[in-house]
């Protein structure tokens, strides 16, 4: 059954252009990883630096190896580090 996760940011401005790279590196190596099947990124209107991340996988297995694996936590980790906390990820299934 296919998952949809929901990631939220809020990245202070002055951080932007040093996220930019990492978010883009994840991204890709997402985009080759078994089970994923697309992801969209939503910036906020009403709230400068705040943005959604959601993105789709066949299954939750596929999502648990992707979250697991060391190229992902190498990134997440400076990800975290450089907004001063931990990626808060949400997992919805399908009725």
């Amino acid at each position: 059954m296919a998952v949809k996760i929901i990631i939220k940011r809020i990245v202070p401005l002055n951080k932007t252009e040093a996220l930019k790279p990492l978010l883009q590196k994840l991204r890709n190596l997402a985009m080759q990883q078994p089970g994923y099947i697309s992801g969209e990124t939503f910036k906020r209107i009403d709230r400068p630096g705040e943005s959604l991340v959601v993105s789709t996988w066949q299954s939750m297995e596929n999502w648990r190896e992707w979250v697991m694996s060391d190229e992902r936590r190498g990134t997440q980790e400076k990800i975290d580090h450089l907004l001063g906390e931990k990626t808060d990820y949400e997992v919805y299934s399908y009725d």
